[in-house]
Order: structure tokens, then C-alpha cells, then sequence
């Protein structure tokens, strides 16, 4: 008797990996970075970041300049100013070296954010067309090659989306 019930749990397991195994699945591949290289909205980025970027370095150089002149003037003008005056120039270099810090520290949160507004629409619109290229044909895993280590993959076994999706897309 234990016999047959350890003879039918063979079966029973048996009967199950053959039918795991015999499921198919299809595999697909696609770089983002490359898929984002070729998005048009690329260009727009890069230039609204550009601009971004520019516009808080001219003002991170008008600080500076500004604090340099008053460090140069104080540096001149220490041992003949009296203890009062000098304290109250130091303390305002102090002032604008901790304003400039500050600034850096909020343009570089300010960059972040834009880019990340910036991004989110296209990473969604892409995302978007590789989950429907995904479904229509039938694929069980995309995998992102720019994304994570992936070791190894048999490029046989497993379909470059990249041209379905720039067609869904509509990118050349």
C-alpha cells in the first residue's frame, strides 16, 4: 500500500514537471537607451536641461563674483578697520558664503527634479509601448539590457523588440 502511494505521488509529480517544462515561453530584449536615444523628445530634453543648467550656473557665477569682491575688499581693508566694522564684514562673507552653498544645493535638487518631470512622460510612453508590443506578441519576459546584469542570453532564443517598439512609437 505505501508502495502504490509513493508509486501515484511519482506519477502525480512527474506528470506535473512534464507539463511545466512543455510550456512555452518567449522571450524578448530591448536597451532603453538606446530606445531613448531615438525618441524626438530627447532633443527637447536635453535643451530644456541645458538651459536650466546654464541659467543657475550664470547666477552661481554672479555670487561668487560678488563674494570674491568683498573678500578682496576686506582682505585690503582688515588691519585698518576698526574691530566692529571688521566683525560685521566677516560675518557678511559669511552670510554669502553660506547663501552660495545654499544655492548650489537647490539647483542641484532643482535639476533633479526637472529631469525627472521631464523624463516621466517619455518613460511612460515608452514603458507603455513595450508592455503592448509585449502582449500582442505573446512575450512572457522583456528584458532591459542596459538596465541590470544580465549574463547571459541566447539571441536566438530571444527577440530584439527594439524595432516593434519604435514602430508603435512612431520613430524611424
Amino acid at each position: 500500500m505505501k508502495r502504490l502511494i509513493g508509486l501515484l505521488a511519482f506519477a502525480a509529480i512527474l506528470s506535473f514537471t512534464q507539463n511545466a517544462t512543455a510550456q512555452d515561453y518567449k522571450f524578448g530584449h530591448i536597451n532603453s537607451d538606446e530606445l531613448f536615444a531615438a525618441m524626438p523628445e530627447r532633443d527637447t530634453i536635453i535643451s530644456q536641461m541645458e538651459d536650466l543648467r546654464t541659467e543657475l550656473q550664470n547666477t552661481m557665477e554672479i555670487m561668487q563674483v560678488e563674494y570674491n569682491n568683498k573678500l578682496n575688499d576686506y582682505t585690503e581693508q582688515a588691519e585698518t578697520l576698526s574691530e566692529i566694522v571688521r566683525q560685521t564684514k566677516e560675518e557678511e562673507l559669511m552670510s554669502l558664503q553660506q547663501r552660495i552653498n545654499n544655492f548650489q544645493q537647490n539647483a542641484d535638487k532643482q535639476l533633479q527634479q526637472q529631469q525627472m518631470e521631464l523624463m516621466q512622460p517619455v518613460i511612460e510612453r515608452a514603458e507603455k509601448a513595450i508592455k503592448n508590443v509585449a502582449r500582442e506578441g505573446g512575450f512572457t519576459y522583456i528584458f532591459d539590457l542596459s538596465r541590470g546584469p544580465i549574463i547571459f542570453f541566447d539571441e536566438e532564443k530571444s527577440e530584439d523588440i527594439m524595432d516593434k517598439v519604435k514602430a508603435k512609437l512612431g520613430i524611424q
